[in-house]
């Protein structure tokens, strides 16, 4: 029975997990109909509806989901085991899928994974960029990189990063001509670019801190950019205020391009983690990841000012 069903089961979890033909299609390298016939195959054989389908969705039956929660942890230990097995050889391989905002992945990520990549070449990475909040066990992620203050409750976290400041900067130009804001509420007087959070639509709040006393400001401002680094250019060029993290413009600083006010209103918060289920045993390829990605109080990497960053 199992024998017989084997391919088809495999169909049905990639489907059941991505709640999708086509993507379910497009990760396993088949057609959209090679994964439907399959399905079809496994249903008739079981006399059982696994899949309820609609024109825009996908979504498992009763049936299906018992089937779902039995075949996820037996494949899951396969896999494991064949881990195991290849890592016995002196190799180490396995696919990776992560999840990390634009800045983490510039700023942190990229410039450790590069040599751990080359160490390991038989492993392969996947890493997307979202500035969101990503459920990872969803979306079909091994894991994500979310600052600390945002983490869920049960998921395990490793520190990956250094402590992190946020930076209130303009154009030296911007302030001559619009005054410099000294504590965060003047900023409602001021020009602001500003971002949408890309989950829940609103414009991202700045954050800010001083003697125990915590604001939350909205300024108003005729920009609104998704991307860090055209809101960077766009202070530098004197459209108005930012709100950004403070390593992304630390070198634009130091050459006078822009300045940094509110300061003292910007104490250091905890940096990025990877975050992950719960799991009795990693495979080899993550248990490497995990090692080599924490965080031991070494100095990250220096890179350019003007490419992407966000605070999530």
């Amino acid at each position: 029975m199992l024998k017989e069903n084997f391919n088809e089961l495999q169909c049905f979890l990639a489907v059941a997990r991505e709640r999708s033909f086509t993507k379910a299609a497009a990760k396993q390298g088949v057609s959209q109909s090679a994964l439907s016939h399959a399905v079809k195959a496994l249903e008739s054989r079981l006399n059982l509806r696994l899949l309820t389908r609609t024109t825009r969705s996908v979504a498992p039956t009763e049936a299906g989901a018992r089937i779902l929660a039995c075949l996820e942890p037996g494949l899951s230990d396969l896999d494991q085991a064949l881990d195991n097995i290849v890592q016995t050889s002196g190799t180490v391989s396995g696919h990776l899928r992560l999840s990390a905002s634009d800045h983490a992945i510039h700023q942190l990520l990229w410039p450790r994974l590069k040599p751990f990549l080359r160490e390991h070449p038989t492993i392969h990475l996947e890493l997307v960029a979202d500035n969101g909040f990503v459920d990872i066990v969803r979306e079909g992620f091994d894991a994500g990189v979310r600052l600390g203050q945002s983490l869920e409750k049960d998921m395990v976290a490793v520190k990956i990063g250094p402590d992190m400041r946020m930076a209130t900067v303009a154009s030296p130009e911007y302030f001559a001509r619009c005054g410099v804001p000294l504590t965060p509420h003047d900023l409602q007087d001021h020009t602001c670019i500003n971002m949408r959070l890309p989950t829940a639509g609103g414009i991202c709040p700045w954050e800010y801190e001083f003697e125990g006393k915590t604001m939350r400001v909205r300024g108003e401002g005729p920009l609104i950019l998704s991307s860090q680094m055209e809101r960077i250019d766009a202070a530098r060029e004197g459209f108005g205020i930012a709100c950004l993290p403070e390593d992304t413009v630390t070198d634009l600083i130091a050459s006078g391009q822009l300045m940094s006010v509110l300061n003292e209103w910007s104490p250091p918060f905890s940096g990025y983690y990877l975050y992950y289920p719960s799991r009795r045993q990693h495979p080899p390829a993550f248990t490497l990841l995990i090692d080599a990605l924490r965080y031991r109080g070494e100095t990250p990497p220096k890179t350019s000012a003007l490419l992407p960053a966000t605070r999530r």
